[in-house]
């Protein structure tokens, strides 16, 4: 018997193998398959696989479906969203086990315990927003699975960058800490601060040239944020037909929150909002300033597009 769940978990661990993809050196190919097969090494020495077999017929597997970013793009709304969805198993914290170094070195069956259990007719999925602006992560999702289904959210980049300022501007406040205003952060010699980390974390198209030297564009679903705070049925029907879902989730499942602002969730006469934390007012900014960072990603937002092929309602 044991031999038997061994067996069975092992055929769950093993990526698909399809043609190889990214057009990589030979060194880098021969490295990569170093690292997966100590990651696998890992995995198989692990005497812990019968902690992920439940005996009502669920079990813990590998994602098939990870939200990779961005950050304040709106992935913890998604994800919530998402779950309403039957068919959606989804891990409740973010893993951060392709960015982080101690997390990714713990091998794949440490991946696996992240995640929650799931039946075989269903989605298990994963969210980590620093996924998308990590150059290490793309390849290294390719080497686990080749046919993974990634989610994109995006939101207009300068909105995006309010957004990364307003939660660690917050996340001071609250350990009453001081935190210096954002125009120290977004000028510097009297000129826009290019060195900004919030500011290059909306540079998308840099980015997203990374995941597309190993992903093809229809393995990319980019939801758009915006939309998705103003009307989210819309962009969850997309979302639903991209990871060939069957059509679950419906316009009653949302409600606007004229309190609070944004749209919060029913599901099954239960109603839920998402954390507090979420949809805080940003910083007042100088409306010379706005226009500054407007027409820095003007040029990015366009080689976004004619990268994705498609456009966005940004400034």
């Amino acid at each position: 018997m044991a031999a038997f769940l061994l067996g069975a978990v092992l055929l769950i661990v093993q990526p698909q193998m399809v043609p190889s993809r990214p057009a990589i050196n030979s060194k880098a190919e021969t490295t990569s398959q170093s690292v997966q097969r100590e990651l696998l090494k890992k995995t198989s020495q692990k005497n812990d696989f019968k902690e992920n077999i439940h005996s009502n017929g669920s079990c813990r597997q590998l994602p098939q479906t990870i939200i990779i970013g961005v950050r304040k793009g709106g992935t913890r709304a998604l994800l919530e969203m998402l779950s309403l969805h039957p068919d959606i198993a989804a891990a409740e914290s973010e893993v951060h086990f392709f960015d982080w170094e101690d997390h990714y070195r713990n091998g794949l069956q440490w991946y696996i315990n992240q995640m929650p259990f799931s039946y075989p007719h269903q989605i298990t999925m994963e969210k980590t927003p620093a996924y998308f602006t990590s150059p290490k992560v793309p390849e290294r999702v390719y080497n686990m699975n080749q046919s993974m289904r990634l989610l994109l959210i995006l939101r207009d980049p300068s909105e995006r960058v309010l957004s990364d300022y307003t939660q660690v501007f917050y996340n001071h406040m609250q350990k009453h800490k001081p935190y210096p205003s954002i125009e120290q952060f977004l000028i510097k010699d009297g000129e826009l601060n290019v060195d900004y980390k919030a500011i290059n974390r909306s540079l998308y198209y840099i980015h997203m040239q990374n995941w597309l030297k190993y992903f093809p564009l229809d393995r990319i679903h980019i939801v758009d944020g915006d939309k998705l705070i103003k009307d989210p049925f819309p962009e969850i029907e997309k979302v639903e037909r991209f990871l060939k879902l069957s059509p679950q989730i419906n316009a009653s499942n949302f409600y606007f929150n004229k309190t609070k602002g944004f749209y919060c969730l029913r599901d099954s006469g239960r109603e839920r909002c998402l954390h507090e934390s979420k949809g805080r007012a940003h910083p007042q900014v100088d409306t010379r300033l706005l226009e500054k960072l407007h027409e820095y990603f003007h040029e990015p937002n366009k080689k976004f597009f004619e990268l994705v092929g498609r456009t966005f309602d940004w400034h």
